[in-house]
């Protein structure tokens, strides 16, 4: 089979749909399918040079919305050279355009959301929904109805999808989500981590791995740590990732140093390669009390490598990581985020080592990236009424 994925941008400084893509088109391969992308990234970047899959790279484009040219003739010249397209996320001209390109043709698409129908949005930016709503009467629906499916990578993720917008007519098709440690998984180490770091040597560690935005709960992490470091002084807490909005990290580094912890918290930026899997090494817990997230590949890294995880119940895949014993989910607020800091303290040596053990057994249950693959091309296989020549 050949699939090309339609993406604004493959660069994994956006989070969590560039690293999943990159994530996918290794574990289809090992499945004997091709992928290939197009994004509207400039041809000339780095992460597109990179990116382990044939990249068709039409930018770059200049606007919020992603508009270019470029992108509707290109798949109308190029769609039939393949048996299925993916559109990766919402409210941007990529999607729209494979719409126009593609809809009641023998090409079939489909959409995975990626989280981006969570009601949480409308809840936290009422503005923004309100364009949204617009877009959603005019475009995004018609999208989404003529898709022959719908994927979502939970069935939380799934259910939330459903109480946004309306009219909502789709074709929901649960998948799942996963992440496939490739050779840099087996290289690092907390000792190097510790060179890097040295405030880290000896410490108990907490890890935040993800971007620093306002919807991962990084402002209720340092509250709660606060409030948790006095019961144990060898706690540090690692927030690694990139500041997504210009002054986010400055105001965790201020809220910090208020509360008369930074010494205790180390920020060190986006992580990538040997540098992150040191941090998962070094770490004996991970932590993301986030206000929404669609499924979360830092966690599902976190449970990999055998590090328990402590999350919000707006982690979308928290039922699953609970059930197996795999970590502690509470809600988004600061006395969430302190309960399952507390929970984790309170344990002892013997427990936390087992649940080491269940988070790398919930990986290999639930979130092995082959197993995805296997469930997104046992989707898309259903509808291949076209061939390629």
């Amino acid at each position: 089979m050949r699939v090309l994925n339609v993406i604004r941008s493959v660069d994994p400084v956006h989070g969590g749909p560039a690293e999943g893509l990159r994530q996918s088109v290794a574990a289809t391969a090992l499945l004997g399918h091709a992928e290939e992308v197009v994004t509207l990234d400039d041809p000339t970047a780095v992460c597109v040079q990179e990116f382990p899959a044939p990249t068709h790279a039409l930018g770059p484009v200049s606007t919020q919305y992603g508009y270019t040219r470029r992108l509707l003739p290109w798949l109308q010249a190029n769609a039939a050279k393949y048996d299925a397209v993916i559109v990766h996320g919402l409210w941007q001209y990529h999607g729209r355009a494979v719409w126009q390109a593609l809809h009641g043709g023998p090409v079939p698409y489909f959409v995975y959301p990626h989280g981006m129908l969570d009601p949480w949005f409308r809840q936290a930016y009422p503005l923004k929904h309100l364009k949204k709503s617009l877009y959603w009467a005019l475009v995004e629906s018609r999208v989404l109805r003529d898709a022959r499916a719908v994927l979502f990578t939970a069935d939380e993720e799934a259910r939330l999808a459903a109480r946004t917008f309306r009219p909502y007519r789709v074709m929901p098709s649960v998948v799942g989500y996963g992440v496939a440690l490739g050779h840099e998984a087996s290289a690092g180490s907390a000792e190097a981590f510790a060179r890097a770091w040295p405030a880290t040597q000896g410490k108990r560690v907490v890890l935040f791995l993800g971007r620093l935005h306002p919807k991962k709960g990084g402002d209720l992490l340092i509250d709660a740590f606060a409030r948790v470091l006095q019961t144990e002084p060898r706690l540090h807490l690692v927030m690694a990732g990139p500041d997504d909005r210009s002054g986010v990290r400055a105001g965790l580094e201020a809220k910090a140093a208020r509360l008369g912890i930074a010494e205790h918290i180390t920020f060190t930026g986006m992580l990538k390669g040997e540098a992150k899997w040191s941090a998962l090494r070094a770490a004996e817990v991970f932590a993301l009390p986030s206000h929404q997230e669609n499924f979360g590949i830092a966690v599902v890294e976190a449970l990999a490598m055998g590090v328990p995880v402590l999350i919000s119940d707006k982690v979308n895949i928290w039922r699953e990581i609970v059930q197996h014993d795999a970590g502690f989910a509470d809600s988004d607020t600061l006395a969430g985020t302190t309960a399952v800091l507390r929970r984790w303290l309170a344990l002892d040596a013997d427990t936390r080592l087992q649940m080491r053990l269940q988070a790398e057994g919930c990986y290999q249950r639930h979130f092995h990236m082959v197993a995805a693959a296997r469930r997104l091309i046992d989707t898309i296989t259903p509808h291949l009424c076209h061939l390629p020549a």
